[in-house]
């Protein structure tokens, strides 16, 4: 028995707990990355709030929702990193602390600046908590079926709290203030933080070398301005000379950051492991699905909206069939990756989005809510497959020791993935949108103010129509939505191919089998 003791690196008390006690914990890790992915979309019904009650403009708008993102993605690897350094479990207490106290500051900021440093420091917990969560289960969960379903569990409530977000938040402010959206987190992460201290164990890498305080200063760095320019671009446009230095700039330090740990004795990331195709395709894959699934919640729920005319609330509600279906579908994709393996479900999950996507491409102003519902439901199963499929194989292919770091290059991903989708498929819709209301508007001399309202978007000439009314009104408002509907469909037919280019990699790169698990005695190599 004390040879047997001497070849395990880490002693993993997860593994010594009866089934009901793991099963407890991860309830509480699930609803913890629930109330992560929850407040990347639960503020935007609130945004009409905030203009009335903080008088914030469009820009301020724009940096209330994406300092959570900047700050949530720009700091994952570090996070990662420093939870395999401290232990993860250390680091995901950390991680509900500050995102309790974020929520708190958020809830009652007084001014936009205010509002906007909160809702960063949300992101500092976030990005402490998600890979924290993800290389916990791993550890916990040693049987390659049970760690497959456990992942599956995890990636099935990561991505209903996406589909919750509009819904949670248009339920919150039908019946109190805007702060709220935020102020609900603080008893959730308080229950969370109790029942995590005797329930979660403790784990980390017994061979971690001193910390590596360049790659992380250069990984900080280059995500987050390659985020910037994402986030940015459909705001100054894509050609836009700061846009595209900003890119570069943070596409060369992110070079630099891969040079360094290269050459480095004691790197943060090693990059031997995107060699291994079980988990660089599959961190591949992940972006590929988040591209198209945020990207089609972006345009539906304005959609929903815009063309149906829904309200905020019911419009979110409408959106259930994605959430729903993803909650019943993804835990069962354990089942689908034992029988067909990791490739063919990936490939089948991304396949079904991608199909999804292009029937929902095909909307007309005379469609109805019912049109929608076939995309809507292939969408959301085929993300219920992909997800706990490459989360699986990512988390499968690491030595234990770094399923910290892995973790945040696979959540790495997931947010540049969703950021790209949002902000590619929101330009080609501005775009063409703003393209065919031009030529529409060219008879006419209205004045510039008016036909800059116009332009901005469709929730801008449909209030215009509105105060026309009359045949006027009507008229203005069908080019509107008949502007709209192409844009939206240019953008989805657009994902919808980025989707199938990434099912077919899928199929020509991803291995056949998930990994049996975490390597616990392959030693760490240098990058």
């Amino acid at each position: 028995m004390a040879v047997r003791a001497r070849q395990i690196p880490v002693p993993h008390p997860g593994m010594s707990r009866p089934g009901s006690s793991r099963r407890l914990a991860l309830a509480v890790l699930c609803v913890s990355i629930l109330m992560v992915n929850l407040d990347n979309t639960v503020l935007n019904v609130a945004l009409p709030t905030l203009v009335r009650d903080l008088h914030a403009t469009s820009s301020q708008l724009q940096w209330i929702v994406d300092a959570y993102a900047l700050v949530f993605g720009g700091l994952l690897l570090v996070a990662g990193s420093l939870a395999d350094r401290v232990g993860r479990k250390r680091t995901f207490l950390a991680g509900l602390a500050a995102f309790a106290g974020g929520s708190a500051w958020s809830a009652f900021s007084g001014s936009v600046g205010m509002l906007i440093a909160a809702r960063a420091s949300m992101g500092v917990g976030a990005a402490l908590m998600m890979p924290s969560t993800l290389a916990i289960i791993t550890d916990m969960f040693r049987d390659g079926g049970q760690r497959q379903l456990a992942i599956g569990l995890w990636a099935g409530t990561s991505g209903l709290g996406f589909a919750l977000g509009p819904i949670v938040g248009g339920l919150l402010l039908a019946n109190f203030w805007w702060g709220s959206v935020f102020l609900i987190n603080v008893p959730i992460a308080a229950v969370g933080l109790l029942c995590a201290i005797p329930l979660v164990p403790d784990s980390k890498n017994p061979a971690a070398r001193r910390p590596d305080v360049a790659g992380a200063v250069l990984s900080i760095a280059g995500l987050g301005l390659v985020l910037w320019s994402i986030i940015e671009a459909p705001v100054h446009g894509w050609s836009s000379a700061l846009v595209i230095g900003t890119g570069i700039a943070g596409l060369a330090v992110l070079a630099g950051f891969a040079g360094w740990e290269r050459a480095s004795s004691h790197p943060m990331l090693n990059l031997q492991f995107f060699r291994r195709r079980s988990f660089s395709a599959a961190v591949g894959a992940n972006g590929l699905a988040l591209f198209g699934l945020a990207g089609a919640l972006f345009v539906l729920t304005q959609f929903l909206q815009f063309n149906l005319g829904y309200p905020a609330l019911q419009a979110g509600v409408r959106m259930l069939p994605i959430a729903a279906t993803i909650a019943v579908i993804a835990p069962l994709s354990a089942v689908a990756v034992r029988v067909a393996g990791t490739k063919l479900t990936t490939a089948a999950g991304l396949l079904l989005i991608a199909a999804g996507l292009w029937q929902v491409s095909q909307a007309t102003v005379a469609w109805t809510y019912a049109d929608t519902l076939p995309g809507l439901i292939m969408t959301g199963i085929g993300a219920a497959l992909v997800m706990p499929a490459v989360s699986g194989s990512v988390m499968g292919s690491l030595p234990r020791g770094d399923t910290g770091v892995g973790a945040a290059a696979n959540g790495v991903s997931i947010q540049i993935g969703g950021a790209l989708g949002v902000a590619v498929i929101g330009s080609l819709l501005s775009t063409r949108y703003q393209d065919q209301m031009t030529a529409a508007l060219a008879p006419y001399n209205l004045p510039h103010a008016i036909e800059n309202t116009i332009l901005g978007s469709i929730g801008g000439a449909l209030g215009v129509a509105a105060r026309a009314g009359g045949a006027t009104g009507h008229l203005l408002a069908h080019a509107a939505r008949s502007a709209f509907i192409s844009g939206a469909d240019l953008g989805l037919l657009t994902a919808a191919a980025v989707v199938l280019a990434g099912c077919i990699l899928a199929l020509a790169v991803l291995p056949a089998r998930t990994p049996s698990g975490p390597d616990q005695a392959k030693p760490r190599s240098r990058a």
